[in-house]
């Protein structure tokens, strides 16, 4: 079903993001939980200063919107999906004049369960396990990723590599964000504070995780240290320590015991010793909001499929357990690929540095600045519907479509400004299908010439315009030659390839080109080559041969009506008649 289709059975525009029964509200969802989580703050301020008596006239508090991934497997174009929602909620409360800080938490403390399939270097290629060192994970499983060794051997860890991806995929969207790995926030003392109150408040903790999960015991203590054996984490703790002798930090009694890990286990060591709380980690029904307090978060987004159980406990943890306020919560729809789910042991994944080489940064950020909350496709195959949809949405900014409804020129209105850092009237946007055709020609030069002369750049135009406008040729390029679309072929545009044609399809290509040059659509030229074919006694399939080979030299290729619409008319006109 398409988002046209989806948004008339629904009865309410992509664009109206707000409606109740009484009244709809044109609003940016960014701006609903900016609304929030200032309230949130608001609160939290007035609270402090009851309690503290304090100044209320002092500086406002950094705002800390936080996402968040544990390392296991590779960070596709889906797991960008809390940096951006992220993204605009931080803009939205900097255009009201706050401090934001955007962290990202890889939860590389976590142990490796199972070996992935799948793994990606720093420059974004896809590699299955057998192309790097699999032993630097199959030896580690149960390992921390940060203790991990990296199997490309360019970071410090598998934690690392995994990490500097995602930084990597922020950056190429223009998104500031702090990444930090939990395996610091044990190891430098930053998570003392909570551990040691999880430790204290056990039985609490006990009795709140047995409405989440089953199997916890009188014996369950909130922490799994790591062997200091075997360099596993271990989920048996024998006991508790909170005040050791030797020690200014609380400690844990443990045994290195077997780990289920899905379908397989994990074998431990047996080794009995002891760990500090800076030397494991917690479950992560504990850790999660564990870090809200440690990071002082204020807003979270997160996939729907935490929001049944993970979020519940998560909150009931943070309140009931550890006294931390939980930040501001939203739930997002994943997105499927190509209209599948997400799959790297499948192989259904794309990098955020695959998607910039098909489209400019902005498309990509456009594409998650509409509602999260519906279910939507990141279709690679017709990726120009999503680039034509974002050229209608700047146009519609800048004031060029005059069919926009309210709803159009309301959400362009707000939004624009976000996902463009620096809107500029004059910018050019070759339509995405003609920069596919301008890409299957080598020529730089003739590809502006091309441009020129169709009207797509006009003769004032900046060159800083025509530089970006060109720039899409080899993003729609990229993207023909990964779906082998239509425009997957060389046009031979410089010389008409050697050829020999009788006399009736000689006079069967001069008919389809006065038809062409009288102007008509895509289907219509499609079906008159037909006509055109029976009209001269002439076998169809050699006559679309005919057009093959004088376009491409080839003997086959695209569906040729729709094709040659979308090329330039003057040529394909001079081309069917054989004058160039």
């Amino acid at each position: 079903m398409s988002e046209d289709e989806l948004d008339t059975e629904e009865g309410r525009s992509p664009y109206t993001l707000q409606q109740d029964d009484d009244e709809t509200r044109h609003a940016f969802w960014a701006d609903t939980v900016a609304d929030q989580v200032e309230a949130r703050v608001s609160e939290q301020q007035s609270d402090s200063n009851s309690d503290s008596d304090a100044d209320s006239g002092e500086d406002d508090p950094e705002i800390v919107i936080k996402g968040g991934i544990s390392p296991s497997g590779v960070p596709h174009l889906g797991n960008v999906n809390e940096i951006l929602r992220g993204y605009f909620v931080a803009e939205v409360l900097r255009e009201r004049g706050h401090d934001v800080r955007q962290v990202f938490t890889a939860d590389d403390r976590d142990p490796l369960r199972k070996l992935p399939r799948t793994l990606c270097d720093l420059d974004g290629n896809l590699v299955d396990l057998g192309d790097v060192d699999a032993g630097a994970l199959g030896r580690n499983l149960g390992h921390p990723y940060t203790d991990i060794p990296d199997p490309f051997g360019c970071c410090d860890s598998y934690g690392d590599h995994f990490s500097t991806i995602i930084q990597d995929s922020a950056d190429a969207v223009d998104v500031p964000i702090d990444m930090v790995s939990t395996t610091e926030l044990y190891t430098d003392g930053e998570f003392d504070e909570v551990t040691r109150h999880a430790l204290a408040n056990r039985d609490r903790a006990r009795e709140v995780l047995s409405e989440y999960q089953d199997k916890v015991d009188e014996e369950y203590i909130p922490f799994n240290p790591i062997c200091e054996e075997c360099g596993k984490v271990t989920e048996t703790v024998t006991g508790v320590t909170l005040e050791p002798e030797e020690s200014d930090l609380p400690t844990v009694d443990y045994r290195c015991t077997d780990m289920d890990a899905g379908d397989q286990t994990i074998n431990g060591c047996g080794h009995e010793g002891t760990a500090t709380i800076r030397e494991g980690k917690m479950p992560w029904r504990f850790e999660w909001p564990g870090q809200w307090g440690v990071l002082g978060v204020d807003f979270e987004p997160f996939g729907k499929d935490h929001a049944e159980g993970s979020w519940p406990s998560g909150d009931d943890v943070a309140r009931n357990v550890l006294d931390i306020e939980p930040p501001v919560p939203m739930v997002y729809e994943w997105f499927t690929l190509d209209g599948e789910p997400f799959s790297s042991s499948e192989g259904n994944v794309i990098l955020v540095s695959d998607v910039l080489e098909l489209l400019e940064p902005e498309v990509l950020r456009y594409f998650f600045a509409k509602d999260p909350s519906r279910a939507r496709d990141f279709s690679i195959e017709r990726l120009d519907q999503l680039v034509d949809e974002f050229d209608r949405f700047e146009a519609t900014y800048f004031g060029e479509v005059e069919e926009a409804t309210e709803d159009e020129r309301d959400f362009a209105d707000r939004v624009y400004p976000l996902v463009v850092e620096d809107p500029r009237e004059e910018r050019i946007r070759l339509p995405y299908t003609f920069a596919a055709v301008l890409g299957m020609t080598d020529d730089p030069d003739l590809r502006e010439e091309i441009a020129r002369r169709e009207g797509h750049i006009p003769d004032d135009a900046p060159e800083w315009a025509v530089e970006q406008a060109l720039a899409r040729v080899e993003r729609a390029r990229n993207w023909a030659r990964r779906t082998e679309n239509e425009f997957d072929y060389e046009l031979k545009r410089t010389e008409i390839p050697d050829h020999e044609f009788d006399a009736e399809i000689e006079d069967a290509l001069a008919e389809l080109a006065d038809f062409i040059e009288a102007g008509h659509d895509p289907e219509e030229i499609q079906g008159e080559i037909y006509e055109t074919a029976k009209r001269n006694d002439i076998d169809t399939g050699e006559f679309f041969g005919a057009g093959y080979r004088l376009f491409f030299d080839e003997e086959q290729g695209p569906k040729l009506g729709p094709f040659l619409a979308k090329v330039d008319q003057e040529f394909v006109v001079a081309r069917l008649r054989r004058e160039r």
